[in-house]
């Protein structure tokens, strides 16, 4: 038997009725090594996963139990896929009890207390465990993840923002005090909950921006691109700053990030930089750069824990100094669940795409 059959690891899910927590189930549902043992949830315990998500008939048979009768401080692993501050309450204990967590929601994932607390509008319940919480984008942690006890799962716009930054901001060749991100996302990044924007009425044939004064990804977006500004000799002690503006589009799924830098002076008008990201993600098994010229949709990462990126320079023929990437995402999957079994997988040492070899579904 090979390593990836021999391992199963007991799970336990924590709010397993969103999107997120579909999608997770989903995914794990096929998992060779994944074992779920419990899949909490207070107001439907009792009722069959099943019955909730009829995609799941035949190949989940468990039912949702309340938290207290989980005994998820039985299981290996518990993902978190809750709305922001439930993680923070029941890491402490899990963790003591030699379980490891995934988080989903954001609870973990900024390092400054204050600033986590000033966005989220809620006192953190454990900044030791935020000190210790790995980022999970293993685009650039991996070997952080695969010894952590608490991963901090990335944010979908974050993801697909830092990646398409991350090769730009690696070779110091932008200018990191202007950078923009204008990213549009689909009615499911918004969860599933009663609001009446994401009603169809209100968001079927309808394009509008939000959270234009401030989005509380832009810290966490912020934070991970000074960090990888940081551990590049090249790059000096100026920050990181950026415009971030999200978007909502009438669509379910999906994340199309526009990403706009400035080259510093002195880059060379015939800099190559379809070989910079090429090179850079050569060996990312869920990073695809596309040809030189590519336009990538979201539809072509629908249901795929992949990354498409393509980069432009345009008017560089006559001394165009911006640089334009395109990065897509399927903001359920690479932007949650996919991502969070993608750092499962690392963190139990099995083939980082054990799982997760799902084909985009067209149309």
């Amino acid at each position: 038997m090979t390593q990836e059959t021999q391992k199963r690891i007991k799970i336990g899910i924590v709010g397993g009725t969103g999107y997120t927590g579909v999608e997770l189930l989903r995914l794990l549902a096929q998992h060779p090594n994944a074992q779920l043992t419990a899949i909490t949830s207070r107001s439907e315990a009792g009722m069959p996963v099943a019955d909730m998500f009829p995609n799941l008939r035949g190949w989940i048979d468990l039912k949702f139990v309340e938290p207290a009768a989980a005994k998820l401080d039985q299981c290996e692993l518990v993902f978190f896929a809750t709305p922001n501050g439930i993680a923070m309450k029941d890491t402490p204990a899990l963790v003591k009890a030699g379980v490891r967590v995934i988080d989903i929601a954001a609870d973990f994932r900024i390092k400054d207390i204050a600033e986590w607390e000033r966005w989220y509008k809620m006192t953190h319940a454990c900044p030791d465990i935020v000190a210790e919480a790995v980022y999970g984008l293993p685009e650039v942690n991996r070997a952080q993840i695969a010894k952590a006890r608490v991963v901090a799962n990335p944010g979908c716009y974050p993801t697909a923002v830092q990646l398409g930054f991350l090769p730009l901001v690696e070779a110091g060749i932008v200018d990191n005090e202007h950078l923009i991100a204008d990213a549009k996302s689909g009615v499911s990044g918004a969860g599933r909950k009663a609001e009446v924007h994401t009603l169809l009425a209100e968001a079927s044939d309808n394009f509008k921006a939000y959270g234009v004064p401030g989005h509380r990804h832009y810290p966490e977006i912020k934070q991970g691109l000074t960090n990888i500004a940081a551990k590049h000799a090249q790059q000096t002690n100026r920050p990181v700053n950026l415009v971030f503006t999200p978007h909502l589009t009438p669509m379910i799924r999906g994340i199309h990030a526009t990403l706009y830098a400035r080259l510093n002076k002195g880059v060379a008008q015939d800099f190559d930089l379809q070989s910079l990201f090429e090179k850079r993600y050569a060996s990312e098994p869920f990073v695809d750069v596309l040809p030189a010229g590519s336009h990538p949709d979201t539809r072509s990462v629908r249901g795929a824990n992949l990354c498409r990126i393509a980069v432009h320079r345009p008017q560089g023929n006559s001394g165009g100094d911006t640089v334009v990437v395109l990065s897509v995402i399927d903001n359920l999957v690479k932007g949650a669940a996919g991502q969070a079994v993608q750092n499962m997988n690392i963190m139990f040492g099995l083939p980082e795409d054990t799982g997760l070899k799902q084909v985009a579904l067209l149309p």
